[in-house]
């Protein structure tokens, strides 16, 4: 039995301790906002926070979670307020979707570490995050407006 806290809800998952973090989340928790993309850690679509973090869920094994906090796109708000989010609709930010969930959680670490980001800052921070419809502009675009929402 491993003990959770996903989303500031305590969780306890009968797994096999070497479970990737993402499959616990979608099939056991039913959390299916972070997305599979690749399996390997690099494409982004899976990112998480653990204990603040942003990490690869599809590689993060859950007993490196246990007693550990961890945040999914639906821990952000359940009202869509945050900022990333609120920016990620102002911008019509998506295209097919799939990769946003794990676009945004990188970027709320970038904004928590950086709460004014250059150009260079976010592609930096957002290189590790593939987007196959391009929309690379429009979030760039969109933290932009997330770090002006937060500072106010």
């Amino acid at each position: 039995m491993i003990k959770l806290s996903v989303n500031n809800q305590p969780y306890t998952v009968d797994v096999e301790p070497a479970m990737p973090l993402l499959w616990v989340l979608r099939d056991i928790l039913h959390l299916t906002g972070t997305k599979y993309g690749c399996g390997m850690a690099q494409c982004g679509a899976c990112t998480v926070h653990l204990n603040g973090e942003a990490v690869r869920s599809c590689v993060t094994p859950v007993r490196r979670a246990e007693n550990q906090t961890v945040i999914t796109i639906e821990g952000l708000s359940k009202d869509f307020s945050h900022p990333l989010q609120r920016a990620w609709i102002e911008e019509d930010v998506p295209q097919c979707g799939y990769c946003q969930s794990g676009q945004i959680m990188a970027a709320a670490v970038l904004l928590r570490e950086n709460p004014h980001p250059t150009d260079q800052d976010i592609d930096d921070a957002m290189s590790g995050n593939i987007c196959r419809c391009g929309t690379y502009q429009r979030i760039r675009k969109a933290i932009h407006l997330a770090a002006k929402l937060s500072a106010k």
